[in-house]
């Protein structure tokens, strides 16, 4: 499939239901239908999101086995063909064998693009060791048929930043369509595009998706876009318009609520505003992640409607 990376793509949420044993698994179906509605929503322009994340952190991504991860995005790549637009998740892993074998997996599901973390190791890889470990991904993306990603995310504990050196070698590479850099520093993407004017970035930080556009990404990864798609779509419209003044009121609009997505739980808070929007809280906060308490409750239900509130304005929601 040829991708087109200028927009926006939601990582949707993976919906969890309780089984007769009280315990959660995940629920196909309203999982299916909360991004196929996702997908269906237009901007003010008449665009659309291009294309489906599934499986990532806002997926239960850490809290899934490799065989629940797998059946999830086979369920998800149903809708993104229904829609047709990539389907798009992450991979990491400790070695580059094993890094081998999840891209080989995800191949096999229906997975179009791989977003590739850096190396789950304590120590810190050299710059030629962290080469070596993407060069390795985009050899098995060759092989497979899929394309590669990577995944900057310097602010996420756990994960070993890429320089901007490294990125810039790896860009080049043939599978290679995309970086995604998920930082709130968007020097980085202006100090690439500065290296590169071709190069495809994508945001993965709702707060920065103006000055990301502006530094010179050709759109992003959205959270908060699965809550309000419309929102999410139109100002991307703008960003790719280059009508900052527009886009910067969505933004604004936005604000309260994408704060979240700069946050160590923003798994259970962003997940938690979906339920709200939906009017499933209890679903909203059925979760693998940490329970969240009244107060934190409370906070995300009152930036929820801050957003609401300041979108209706704007005539941005649906």
């Amino acid at each position: 499939m040829a991708i087109d990376w200028n927009g926006v793509m939601p990582a949707v949420f993976t919906w969890l239901k309780e089984s007769k044993s009280g315990t959660f698994e995940i629920d196909f179906d309203t999982t299916q239908k909360q991004a196929a509605s996702i997908l269906k929503a237009q901007g003010k322009g008449g665009s659309r999101m291009i294309g489906l994340v599934g499986s990532g952190t806002l997926g239960e991504n850490s809290y899934l086995s490799a065989k629940q991860r797998l059946a999830l995005l086979e369920s998800l790549s149903e809708v993104a063909q229904e829609f047709n637009v990539p389907l798009i998740s992450g991979a990491s892993a400790k070695t580059k064998g094993e890094l081998s074998n999840i891209i080989g997996g995800l191949a096999k599901v229906g997975v179009d693009t791989v977003m590739v973390m850096p190396p789950k190791t304590k120590s810190v890889p050299t710059e030629e060791e962290m080469y070596d470990y993407y060069a390795l991904s985009e050899k098995t993306a060759a092989d497979v048929g899929v394309t590669i990603m990577p995944y900057n995310n310097p602010d996420a504990a756990g994960y070993h930043a890429l320089s901007t050196e490294l990125l810039l070698r790896l860009s080049i590479l043939p599978k290679v369509t995309a970086l995604k850099i998920s930082t709130i520093d968007v020097s980085i993407i202006e100090t690439l595009m500065l290296e590169n004017k071709d190069l495809k970035v994508l945001a993965g930080v709702d707060t920065v998706t103006v000055h990301a556009g502006l530094a010179g990404a050709c759109g992003g990864i959205t959270g908060v876009g699965c809550i309000f798609p419309k929102a999410s779509v139109t100002m991307q419209e703008y960003v790719s318009n280059r009508n900052w003044n527009e886009a910067n009121k969505i933004s604004q609009a936005l604000n309260s609520l994408s704060y979240l997505d700069a946050q160590p739980l923003l798994l259970e808070y962003l997940k938690l505003a979906m339920g709200i929007h939906h009017n499933d809280i209890a679903g909203g906060l059925r979760t693998f992640g940490k329970k969240l308490n009244q107060t934190q409750i409370d906070d995300v239900h009152a930036r929820y409607m801050l957003a609401k509130e300041r979108l209706e304005v704007l005539d941005l929601l649906g």
